[in-house]
């Protein structure tokens, strides 16, 4: 009787990364990154090349030095020449081996090699920057997604809400829920998708790179063009010859014109007008409402709540007055009738030019996200023997750090702390290991020389026409001038 058992398919173990997937063939891995073609290991993304960059304002790198007797500028990655990404590389986990690739490219006569590796980061977050004067959520509050705690909400910035989100306590140091949930969620916003998420006694918010927020259903538009004081020191003198008073409504400052250095000096006369709140500087008021959503991040749907009775002594019948948010989307005219009490009125055509134009001098309302990891631990062995030379090289700026072919900023202090703007990268630059940690690309230039100084893989450099195999991805940036808007934006070549 012949044997019908059926021979399980062989598999081969991935070493990519500490979960050390069995994979059978045809299959992937846990990360979807690596699979078992034939038996053989492979990335399944494919290596990307940035071509044909028009952007300039990279970095200058001293890597030429007086006498060489060269004219070039250290330009390194925003440049006409084809750039090797490590989108798509793969890793060195274990981390002794060489980089996957690394790639020797002559420059203006000077012979530099990039080293690319897609690191697995355990140690990494996001920074978030949300463009909006809405109430969100107090300092320190904690940001949930899917109900587990993913960060919190850092210190406001001019005009803009900060979200600390991910790092290694999250990743790591909570439930094994946490862990997973904030490793998506990371995921998903470095590679530009929606997340939403809620904070502790403040809003829903949905964030999405490059798009405007969701703060509670609502999408916002406009990022504020400043405090209410700053908003007076700016259109103060196209509202003294059409208003009496002008009282701009924000959450942090609000600015009154007849008070405000700005009015003294173009002879606004007091007027009597006074508002709740904490007198900081002449005309300029703390603590008028408490925060929400309403009129410039306060809780007020109604401006005239943060007033107090008129000072007979100062204010008249007739008084004109104007109340406007820091976007220009909120306001009203009032006049003071006999008894002082303002009285809504249509706004005049002159106030209403001055209303457009402070919602003209708004920038869009945006999500910025930006990845930040440590670089400083054990994927340093796939550039060199020795490490701490390669930290060594990047402090003195003999070597640039870049992040799937965005300029990286690299932080002072100890090891190689980067920060990118997820939209200067190529789409889906970002993988996950269920370890749970990030997938991100690195990639450090330098010249030959100078890998070879620091104990570089000498051996494992390979030529830029030798090292790109076929079916590679390659993106071209869109140039800015032509199109300020798109400047974050990548488009596919023929051959992508």
């Amino acid at each position: 009787m012949a044997d019908t058992k059926r021979e399980a398919p062989e598999k081969i173990r991935c070493d990519a990364c500490p979960v050390l997937c069995f994979i059978a063939e045809g299959r992937s891995g846990a990360c979807d990154r690596y699979g078992n073609e034939g038996g053989k290991l492979v990335r399944l993304d494919p290596l990307t090349i940035i071509e044909n960059t028009i952007e300039s304002g990279a970095k200058a790198v001293p890597f030429l030095k007086d006498g060489d007797g060269m004219d070039w500028d250290g330009d390194l990655v925003q440049s006409q020449r084809p750039f090797v990404t490590a989108v798509g590389a793969g890793t060195t986990y274990p981390d002794y081996k060489p980089a996957p690739f690394i790639v020797s490219q002559e420059v203006n006569g000077a012979d530099m090699v990039t080293i690319v590796t897609e690191g697995i980061f355990s140690y990494c977050g996001v920074k978030v920057k949300i463009d909006t004067d809405r109430f969100i959520g107090h300092e320190r509050a904690v940001v949930r997604v899917d109900g587990e705690p993913v960060g919190h909400v850092m210190t406001s910035e001019y005009g803009s809400k900060m979200l600390s989100l991910g790092g290694v306590e999250h990743l790591t140091g909570g439930s094994k829920k946490e862990g997973r949930v904030t490793c998506d969620a990371l995921l998903k916003l470095c590679n530009r998708e929606a997340v939403e998420m809620t904070i502790d006694e403040g809003a829903t918010l949905v964030v999405q790179a490059g798009e405007p927020p969701i703060v509670n259903g609502e999408p916002e538009r406009l990022m504020r063009v400043g405090c209410g004081s700053a908003t007076i020191g700016m259109f103060a003198s196209q509202w003294v010859d059409h208003v009496d008073e002008v009282i701009v409504v924000d959450d942090h400052i609000t600015g009154v014109l007849s008070e405000h250095q700005a009015g003294k000096m173009l002879d606004v006369k007091p007027t009597g007008i006074k508002i709740n709140g904490r007198r900081s500087t002449p005309g300029r008021y703390f603590q008028v409402a408490n925060p929400g959503t309403g009129w410039g991040g306060t809780d007020i749907d109604d401006p005239l709540t943060i007033l107090k009775p008129a000072d007979a002594k100062l204010a008249w019948e007739g008084l004109r007055l104007l109340m406007v948010s820091t976007t220009g989307e909120q306001y009203a005219y009032f006049e003071l009738d006999a008894a002082l009490e303002p009285v809504a009125k249509p706004l005049p055509e002159a106030l209403q030019q001055s209303v457009e134009r402070i919602a003209e001098n708004c920038e869009p309302s945006l999500c910025s996200v930006l990845f930040m990891g440590g670089a400083g631990g054990s994927l340093r062995a796939g550039v060199t023997e020795n490490p701490v030379r390669l930290t060594r090289s990047v402090k003195q700026s003999l070597t640039h750090v870049s992040c799937g072919g965005a300029d990286a900023y690299v932080w002072p202090g100890g090891g190689i702390t980067v920060m990118a703007d997820v939209l200067d990268m190529p789409p889906n630059s970002f993988g996950y290991v269920p370890t749970p940690a990030l997938v991100a690309p690195i990639e450090f230039t330098m010249r030959l020389s100078d890998y070879i100084t620091l104990g570089g893989h000498a051996d494992h450099v390979r030529p830029l026409a030798d090292a790109i195999p076929e079916g590679a991805r390659r993106v071209a940036r869109i140039d800015p001038d032509a199109n300020p808007v798109a400047r974050h934006n990548f488009r596919w070549d023929d051959e992508g």
